[in-house]
């Protein structure tokens, strides 16, 4: 097997490659916008695999690294799949200290059950808790109009 690295920190990731796959190849983000995917990465905790240098895949984790995270935008580049990247990404994710202490870990996912399960996710236990606000094509209405996060006194930051 080709030796890969894992790196984290959105200053290690190739921005540009992860706008092009999420924009024309995944089927949760068609059509996104570059102002969207950089600010959205601005905001998690990034992952991804690198061989030479070259980033071959990535996952996000939406988090406040203490209670709850989002597993978000985890892909492979189709040339580099079947070579056990994502689940030494995914190893890596879940072997960090603050995320052994979230007490809820969830993600989305339409064709990667057996993955996820791999790392004890499963569908949820108390459904009929769970709400949801779903705009999936709301990144198509908004384009590059990304708003200043708030800094929890009613100012931007």
């Amino acid at each position: 097997m080709e030796h890969f690295d894992i790196r984290t920190g959105v200053a290690q990731m190739d921005v540009p490659l992860i706008h092009r796959f999420l924009q024309e190849e995944s089927y949760w983000a068609e059509g996104i916008d570059y102002e969207t995917v950089a600010y959205s990465l601005q905001h998690s905790f990034c992952i991804g695999g690198f061989i030479e240098d070259r980033q071959v895949s990535f996952g996000r984790m939406i988090t406040d690294y203490a209670t709850f995270g989002w597993l978000a935008d985890f892909f492979v580049l189709p040339a580099y799949r079947g070579r056990g990247i994502s689940k030494a990404m995914l190893s890596f994710l879940m072997e960090q200290p603050w995320t052994k202490r979230l007490r809820r870990l969830m993600l989305s996912t339409k064709d990667a059950h057996g993955l996820y399960r791999q790392y004890r996710f499963e569908p949820p236990v108390n459904v009929p808790v769970l709400m949801e606000v779903y705009r999936p094509q709301v990144h198509l209405r908004l384009g590059a109009d990304v708003l200043p996060v708030p800094d929890g006194n009613g100012k931007d930051v």
